[in-house]
Protein backbone atom coordinates (compact mmCIF):
# COMPACT_ATOMS: atom_id res chain seq x y z
CA UNK A 1 0.00 0.00 0.00
CA UNK A 2 1.59 2.85 -0.70
CA UNK A 3 2.38 5.85 1.90
CA UNK A 4 -0.24 8.25 2.49
CA UNK A 5 0.72 11.77 3.40
CA UNK A 6 0.38 13.20 6.89
CA UNK A 7 -0.76 17.13 7.76
CA UNK A 8 -1.09 18.72 10.69
CA UNK A 9 -5.10 20.10 11.10
CA UNK A 10 -4.85 21.42 14.97
CA UNK A 11 -2.54 22.59 17.81
CA UNK A 12 -2.94 23.39 21.30
CA UNK A 13 0.02 24.65 23.59
CA UNK A 14 0.37 25.47 27.44
CA UNK A 15 3.70 26.38 28.37
CA UNK A 16 5.71 28.84 30.72
CA UNK A 17 5.18 31.74 27.55
CA UNK A 18 1.57 31.15 27.47
CA UNK A 19 -1.79 29.24 27.87
CA UNK A 20 -3.21 28.58 24.12
CA UNK A 21 -1.12 28.42 21.12
CA UNK A 22 -1.83 32.58 20.36
CA UNK A 23 -0.42 33.89 23.74
CA UNK A 24 2.47 30.95 23.78
CA UNK A 25 3.36 32.42 20.26
CA UNK A 26 3.23 35.50 20.93
CA UNK A 27 5.49 34.97 24.77
CA UNK A 28 8.00 33.90 22.37
CA UNK A 29 8.31 36.83 20.16
CA UNK A 30 8.96 39.14 23.25
CA UNK A 31 12.47 38.14 23.25
CA UNK A 32 11.98 37.03 27.47
CA UNK A 33 12.76 34.59 29.71
CA UNK A 34 9.91 32.97 31.23
CA UNK A 35 12.32 31.49 33.75
CA UNK A 36 11.71 32.13 37.82
CA UNK A 37 12.23 31.23 41.43
CA UNK A 38 9.76 28.15 41.76
CA UNK A 39 6.87 28.93 43.72
CA UNK A 40 5.29 25.42 44.33
CA UNK A 41 7.84 24.74 46.88
CA UNK A 42 10.49 25.79 49.51
CA UNK A 43 13.27 24.96 47.07
CA UNK A 44 15.51 27.42 49.52
CA UNK A 45 18.06 24.19 50.34
CA UNK A 46 17.91 23.17 46.75
CA UNK A 47 21.18 23.56 44.42
CA UNK A 48 19.07 24.35 41.57
CA UNK A 49 15.71 26.53 42.76
CA UNK A 50 14.38 27.98 39.58
CA UNK A 51 12.29 26.57 37.15
CA UNK A 52 9.93 27.26 33.99
CA UNK A 53 6.18 27.15 35.28
CA UNK A 54 3.14 27.79 34.02
CA UNK A 55 1.29 30.37 36.07
CA UNK A 56 -2.26 31.07 37.00
CA UNK A 57 -3.38 27.32 35.27
CA UNK A 58 -6.93 26.91 36.33
CA UNK A 59 -7.59 23.13 35.39
CA UNK A 60 -11.31 23.70 35.97
CA UNK A 61 -11.56 26.15 32.75
CA UNK A 62 -10.58 22.57 30.40
CA UNK A 63 -12.03 20.04 32.30
CA UNK A 64 -14.97 18.91 34.77
CA UNK A 65 -14.06 20.06 38.28
CA UNK A 66 -14.57 17.00 39.75
CA UNK A 67 -12.45 14.98 37.36
CA UNK A 68 -9.57 17.54 37.69
CA UNK A 69 -8.85 16.78 41.28
CA UNK A 70 -8.30 13.08 40.24
CA UNK A 71 -5.81 14.14 37.94
CA UNK A 72 -2.50 14.93 37.82
CA UNK A 73 -1.12 18.50 36.94
CA UNK A 74 0.80 16.66 33.75
CA UNK A 75 -2.56 15.20 32.85
CA UNK A 76 -4.86 18.33 33.28
CA UNK A 77 -2.06 20.31 30.87
CA UNK A 78 -2.43 17.92 28.86
CA UNK A 79 -5.99 17.79 28.62
CA UNK A 80 -6.25 21.83 28.66
CA UNK A 81 -3.79 21.61 25.15
CA UNK A 82 -5.43 18.89 23.79
CA UNK A 83 -9.10 20.56 23.80
CA UNK A 84 -7.46 23.62 21.86
CA UNK A 85 -6.25 21.22 19.80
CA UNK A 86 -9.05 19.30 19.05
CA UNK A 87 -11.32 22.65 18.76
CA UNK A 88 -8.67 24.05 16.35
CA UNK A 89 -9.29 21.12 14.05
CA UNK A 90 -12.83 21.22 14.14
CA UNK A 91 -12.95 17.75 14.28
CA UNK A 92 -16.61 15.87 14.21
CA UNK A 93 -18.29 13.47 16.58
CA UNK A 94 -17.61 11.13 13.90
CA UNK A 95 -13.93 11.55 13.25
CA UNK A 96 -13.14 11.49 17.03
CA UNK A 97 -14.15 8.06 17.14
CA UNK A 98 -12.05 6.46 15.27
CA UNK A 99 -9.25 8.94 15.96
CA UNK A 100 -5.84 7.21 17.42
CA UNK A 101 -4.05 8.87 20.76
CA UNK A 102 -0.32 8.77 20.84
CA UNK A 103 0.76 10.86 23.66
CA UNK A 104 3.72 11.02 25.72
CA UNK A 105 5.08 11.83 29.09
CA UNK A 106 8.78 11.46 29.73
CA UNK A 107 8.49 11.48 33.80
CA UNK A 108 4.25 10.69 34.28
CA UNK A 109 2.61 11.92 37.64
CA UNK A 110 5.76 12.63 40.03
CA UNK A 111 4.11 15.21 41.58
CA UNK A 112 1.40 13.08 42.64
CA UNK A 113 3.33 9.55 43.63
CA UNK A 114 5.72 12.27 45.49
CA UNK A 115 2.81 13.23 47.62
CA UNK A 116 0.84 9.96 48.22
CA UNK A 117 4.94 8.54 49.43
CA UNK A 118 4.43 11.17 52.17
CA UNK A 119 1.13 10.10 52.97
CA UNK A 120 2.39 6.62 53.46
CA UNK A 121 5.44 7.55 55.26
CA UNK A 122 3.34 10.18 57.79
CA UNK A 123 -0.08 8.76 58.42
CA UNK A 124 0.44 5.16 57.12
CA UNK A 125 -0.76 3.02 54.08
CA UNK A 126 -4.51 3.58 54.69
CA UNK A 127 -4.04 6.97 53.50
CA UNK A 128 -2.82 6.67 50.52
CA UNK A 129 -5.10 7.62 47.36
CA UNK A 130 -6.98 5.41 45.64
CA UNK A 131 -6.83 7.11 42.34
CA UNK A 132 -2.61 7.26 42.47
CA UNK A 133 -1.69 4.65 40.15
CA UNK A 134 -4.35 6.23 37.31
CA UNK A 135 -2.59 9.86 38.24
CA UNK A 136 0.72 8.22 38.55
CA UNK A 137 1.57 6.38 35.40
CA UNK A 138 2.36 7.92 31.89
CA UNK A 139 -0.05 6.31 29.78
CA UNK A 140 -3.37 7.89 31.69
CA UNK A 141 -3.04 11.38 29.56
CA UNK A 142 -3.87 9.41 26.41
CA UNK A 143 -6.67 7.34 27.59
CA UNK A 144 -7.92 10.70 29.44
CA UNK A 145 -7.85 12.10 26.09
CA UNK A 146 -9.60 8.86 24.40
CA UNK A 147 -11.92 8.74 26.96
CA UNK A 148 -13.15 12.79 27.09
CA UNK A 149 -13.96 12.55 23.13
CA UNK A 150 -15.11 8.84 22.68
CA UNK A 151 -11.43 8.18 20.55
CA UNK A 152 -11.77 4.52 19.48
CA UNK A 153 -8.30 4.24 17.89
CA UNK A 154 -4.60 2.86 18.72
CA UNK A 155 -3.84 4.26 21.93
CA UNK A 156 -0.86 4.37 23.95
CA UNK A 157 2.03 6.48 25.33
CA UNK A 158 5.42 6.47 24.06
CA UNK A 159 8.09 6.92 26.54
CA UNK A 160 11.72 7.83 25.82
CA UNK A 161 12.77 10.65 28.31
CA UNK A 162 13.18 13.86 27.06
CA UNK A 163 12.64 12.39 23.28
CA UNK A 164 9.03 11.09 24.49
CA UNK A 165 6.78 13.07 22.47
CA UNK A 166 8.50 13.52 19.33
CA UNK A 167 8.67 9.40 19.37
CA UNK A 168 4.90 10.05 19.96
CA UNK A 169 4.59 12.37 16.66
CA UNK A 170 6.69 9.71 14.96
CA UNK A 171 4.19 6.90 16.09
CA UNK A 172 1.43 8.84 15.01
CA UNK A 173 2.41 9.40 11.13
CA UNK A 174 3.34 6.21 10.95
CA UNK A 175 0.21 5.08 11.80
CA UNK A 176 -1.97 7.00 9.61
CA UNK A 177 0.59 6.20 6.90
CA UNK A 178 0.01 2.56 7.29
CA UNK A 179 -3.85 3.27 6.93
CA UNK A 180 -4.70 2.30 10.62
CA UNK A 181 -6.55 5.34 11.56
CA UNK A 182 -7.00 8.71 9.40
CA UNK A 183 -6.62 11.05 12.71
CA UNK A 184 -4.21 10.52 15.61
CA UNK A 185 -4.09 13.36 18.80
CA UNK A 186 -0.30 13.62 19.60
CA UNK A 187 2.33 14.97 21.33
CA UNK A 188 2.70 15.29 25.16
CA UNK A 189 2.66 17.01 28.44
CA UNK A 190 5.09 17.19 31.75
CA UNK A 191 4.95 18.51 34.91
CA UNK A 192 8.08 17.22 36.63
CA UNK A 193 8.08 20.44 38.96
CA UNK A 194 8.14 18.32 42.48
CA UNK A 195 10.86 18.61 45.04
CA UNK A 196 12.52 14.95 44.54
CA UNK A 197 12.87 15.79 40.43
CA UNK A 198 14.65 19.03 41.03
CA UNK A 199 16.41 17.45 43.67
CA UNK A 200 17.83 14.76 41.48
CA UNK A 201 18.40 16.55 38.59
CA UNK A 202 20.55 18.91 39.97
CA UNK A 203 22.27 16.44 42.59
CA UNK A 204 23.32 14.98 39.31
CA UNK A 205 24.33 18.68 37.88
CA UNK A 206 22.22 18.51 35.16
CA UNK A 207 20.07 22.08 35.96
CA UNK A 208 21.45 25.31 36.11
CA UNK A 209 22.57 26.33 39.30
CA UNK A 210 22.10 30.28 38.45
CA UNK A 211 19.72 30.61 41.31
CA UNK A 212 20.22 34.41 41.97
CA UNK A 213 19.70 35.32 37.77
CA UNK A 214 16.97 32.85 37.11
CA UNK A 215 16.12 34.52 33.69
CA UNK A 216 19.63 34.19 32.53
CA UNK A 217 20.33 30.79 33.62
CA UNK A 218 18.76 29.13 30.11
CA UNK A 219 21.26 29.67 27.36
CA UNK A 220 21.71 27.23 24.90
CA UNK A 221 25.17 27.98 22.63
CA UNK A 222 26.39 30.33 25.10
CA UNK A 223 30.20 29.62 26.52
CA UNK A 224 28.57 30.61 30.20
CA UNK A 225 26.35 27.93 29.71
CA UNK A 226 26.05 25.54 33.38
CA UNK A 227 22.88 22.92 32.54
CA UNK A 228 19.48 23.28 31.47
CA UNK A 229 16.12 24.09 33.47
CA UNK A 230 13.55 22.14 34.21
CA UNK A 231 10.11 23.51 32.49
CA UNK A 232 6.67 22.09 32.59
CA UNK A 233 3.97 22.08 29.69
CA UNK A 234 1.96 19.97 26.66
CA UNK A 235 1.98 20.19 23.22
CA UNK A 236 -0.71 18.53 21.59
CA UNK A 237 -1.55 18.18 17.52
CA UNK A 238 -4.25 16.45 15.51
CA UNK A 239 -2.38 14.97 12.56
CA UNK A 240 -4.41 13.72 9.55
CA UNK A 241 -4.32 11.95 6.35
CA UNK A 242 -4.17 14.12 3.51
CA UNK A 243 -7.06 12.90 2.23
CA UNK A 244 -9.28 12.72 5.18
CA UNK A 245 -7.90 17.10 5.71
CA UNK A 246 -9.13 17.47 2.14
CA UNK A 247 -12.61 15.58 2.37
CA UNK A 248 -13.54 17.96 5.47
CA UNK A 249 -12.21 21.23 3.91
CA UNK A 250 -9.78 21.54 7.11
CA UNK A 251 -6.96 23.89 7.64
CA UNK A 252 -3.70 22.76 6.91
CA UNK A 253 -0.61 23.83 9.14
CA UNK A 254 1.93 21.57 8.26
CA UNK A 255 3.08 18.79 6.34
CA UNK A 256 4.95 15.87 8.04
CA UNK A 257 7.64 14.96 5.15
CA UNK A 258 10.11 12.66 7.52
CA UNK A 259 11.44 11.34 10.11
CA UNK A 260 14.42 10.06 11.48
CA UNK A 261 15.20 7.77 14.99
CA UNK A 262 18.88 6.40 16.07
CA UNK A 263 20.22 5.20 19.35
CA UNK A 264 23.83 7.02 20.58
CA UNK A 265 24.59 3.34 22.40
CA UNK A 266 27.31 5.33 24.23
CA UNK A 267 25.76 6.55 27.75
CA UNK A 268 22.95 6.60 29.87
CA UNK A 269 23.03 10.43 30.32
CA UNK A 270 25.52 11.94 28.25
CA UNK A 271 25.08 12.32 24.08
CA UNK A 272 27.72 10.75 22.04
CA UNK A 273 30.09 13.69 21.92
CA UNK A 274 30.39 13.64 18.16
CA UNK A 275 26.76 14.18 17.95
CA UNK A 276 26.83 10.72 15.88
CA UNK A 277 23.44 9.72 16.69
CA UNK A 278 21.78 13.07 16.60
CA UNK A 279 23.32 12.77 12.94
CA UNK A 280 22.17 9.71 11.87
CA UNK A 281 18.27 10.63 12.65
CA UNK A 282 18.45 13.76 11.17
CA UNK A 283 20.00 11.97 8.38
CA UNK A 284 16.77 9.56 7.75
CA UNK A 285 14.25 12.15 8.24
CA UNK A 286 16.15 14.01 5.31
CA UNK A 287 16.14 10.80 3.16
CA UNK A 288 12.39 10.02 3.96
CA UNK A 289 11.59 13.10 2.55
CA UNK A 290 13.27 13.07 -0.26
CA UNK A 291 14.23 16.88 0.15
CA UNK A 292 17.64 18.36 -1.38
CA UNK A 293 19.63 19.69 1.83
CA UNK A 294 19.25 23.27 0.39
CA UNK A 295 15.74 22.97 0.75
CA UNK A 296 15.85 22.98 4.62
CA UNK A 297 16.02 26.12 6.40
CA UNK A 298 15.51 26.09 9.87
CA UNK A 299 17.21 23.81 12.74
CA UNK A 300 14.75 23.86 16.04
CA UNK A 301 17.24 22.43 18.12
CA UNK A 302 16.83 20.02 21.04
CA UNK A 303 19.73 22.86 22.58
CA UNK A 304 19.21 22.17 26.35
CA UNK A 305 21.91 24.87 27.65
CA UNK A 306 24.09 21.74 29.03
CA UNK A 307 27.84 21.94 27.86
CA UNK A 308 28.34 18.82 26.59
CA UNK A 309 25.19 18.52 24.91
CA UNK A 310 24.67 21.89 22.90
CA UNK A 311 28.11 21.26 21.29
CA UNK A 312 27.51 17.70 20.14
CA UNK A 313 24.43 18.79 18.20
CA UNK A 314 25.94 21.20 16.68
CA UNK A 315 28.27 19.22 15.55
CA UNK A 316 26.20 16.97 14.06
CA UNK A 317 23.83 19.44 12.33
CA UNK A 318 27.57 20.40 10.57
CA UNK A 319 27.79 17.05 9.82
CA UNK A 320 24.49 16.65 8.02
CA UNK A 321 24.06 19.93 5.83
CA UNK A 322 28.02 20.18 5.02
CA UNK A 323 28.66 23.43 2.91
CA UNK A 324 24.94 23.58 3.14
CA UNK A 325 25.29 24.71 7.36
CA UNK A 326 26.13 28.07 6.04
CA UNK A 327 22.57 28.86 4.73
CA UNK A 328 20.57 27.70 7.65
CA UNK A 329 19.61 29.10 10.95
CA UNK A 330 19.52 27.30 14.38
CA UNK A 331 17.54 28.18 17.61
CA UNK A 332 16.24 26.95 20.78
CA UNK A 333 13.18 27.47 22.49
CA UNK A 334 14.02 26.38 25.71
CA UNK A 335 16.14 29.61 26.15
CA UNK A 336 12.61 31.37 27.14
CA UNK A 337 10.44 28.27 28.54
CA UNK A 338 13.27 25.82 29.57
CA UNK A 339 13.42 22.10 29.19
CA UNK A 340 9.81 20.32 29.08
CA UNK A 341 11.15 17.06 29.09
CA UNK A 342 9.13 14.85 27.59
CA UNK A 343 6.73 17.67 26.35
CA UNK A 344 9.39 19.40 24.61
CA UNK A 345 9.41 17.68 21.28
CA UNK A 346 5.69 18.63 20.40
CA UNK A 347 5.68 21.95 22.29
CA UNK A 348 8.71 22.96 19.86
CA UNK A 349 7.08 21.24 16.65
CA UNK A 350 4.00 23.49 17.19
CA UNK A 351 6.64 26.55 17.86
CA UNK A 352 8.60 25.69 14.46
CA UNK A 353 5.17 25.25 12.50
CA UNK A 354 4.04 28.87 13.93
CA UNK A 355 7.84 29.85 12.89
CA UNK A 356 7.14 28.68 9.30
CA UNK A 357 3.78 30.09 8.78
CA UNK A 358 4.74 33.30 10.14
CA UNK A 359 8.35 33.73 8.05
CA UNK A 360 9.34 34.31 11.81
CA UNK A 361 11.87 32.37 14.12
CA UNK A 362 11.96 33.52 17.90
CA UNK A 363 15.32 34.28 19.27
CA UNK A 364 17.21 31.96 21.82
CA UNK A 365 17.66 34.51 24.40
CA UNK A 366 20.52 35.16 26.94
CA UNK A 367 22.91 33.93 23.60
CA UNK A 368 26.12 36.65 24.79
CA UNK A 369 28.94 35.15 23.75
CA UNK A 370 28.47 31.82 21.40
CA UNK A 371 31.06 29.20 22.09
CA UNK A 372 33.41 28.89 19.36
CA UNK A 373 32.89 25.54 18.91
CA UNK A 374 29.37 26.19 17.44
CA UNK A 375 29.65 26.60 14.09
CA UNK A 376 26.04 27.42 12.91
CA UNK A 377 23.86 30.27 12.34
CA UNK A 378 22.20 30.85 15.68
CA UNK A 379 19.10 33.52 16.34
CA UNK A 380 20.43 35.12 19.17
CA UNK A 381 18.18 37.81 21.36
CA UNK A 382 16.10 39.03 19.21
CA UNK A 383 13.27 37.68 16.69
CA UNK A 384 14.26 37.28 13.23
CA UNK A 385 12.07 37.54 9.76
CA UNK A 386 12.83 34.37 7.53
CA UNK A 387 11.26 32.61 4.83
CA UNK A 388 10.81 28.59 5.85
CA UNK A 389 10.18 25.95 3.12
CA UNK A 390 10.94 23.30 5.76
CA UNK A 391 12.41 22.53 8.69
CA UNK A 392 13.53 19.86 11.46
CA UNK A 393 12.89 19.98 15.16
CA UNK A 394 15.38 17.64 16.68
CA UNK A 395 14.50 15.49 20.47
CA UNK A 396 17.01 13.70 22.17
CA UNK A 397 16.47 11.79 25.25
CA UNK A 398 18.59 10.16 28.52
CA UNK A 399 19.14 6.31 27.27
CA UNK A 400 20.24 7.77 23.86
CA UNK A 401 17.37 8.07 22.17
CA UNK A 402 17.46 10.06 19.48
CA UNK A 403 14.33 11.65 17.24
CA UNK A 404 14.12 14.21 14.45
CA UNK A 405 10.74 15.12 12.85
CA UNK A 406 11.23 16.83 9.08
CA UNK A 407 8.11 19.30 8.45
CA UNK A 408 7.19 21.88 5.77
CA UNK A 409 4.81 23.89 4.00
CA UNK A 410 2.01 21.84 2.43
CA UNK A 411 2.03 22.12 -1.25
CA UNK A 412 -1.47 20.16 -2.65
Amino acid sequence: MKSRRVVITGMGVVAPSGIGKEEFWNGLLSSKSFISKISTFDASEFRTQIAGEIKDFDPKKYMDPKSSRRYDRYTQLGVAAAKEAIEDANLNEEALEKAGVIVASGIGGIISLEKEIKNMVNKGPSRVSPFLVPMMIADTLAGTIATIYGAKGPNFATVSACASSAHAMITAANIIQSGQADVVITGGAEAPISPISVAAFGNMKALSARNDEPERASRPFDVDRDGFVMGEGAGILVFESLESALKRGAKIYAEVKGYGMSADAYHMVQPDPEGRGAAAAMKKAIEMSGLPLNEIDYVNAHGTSTPVGDVAEMKAVKNVFGEDVKSIVVNSNKSQIGHLLGAAGAVEFVASILSMNNSIIPPTVNLENKDPQIEVNCVANEPLKFEIRNFISNSFGFGGHNASVLGGRFEG
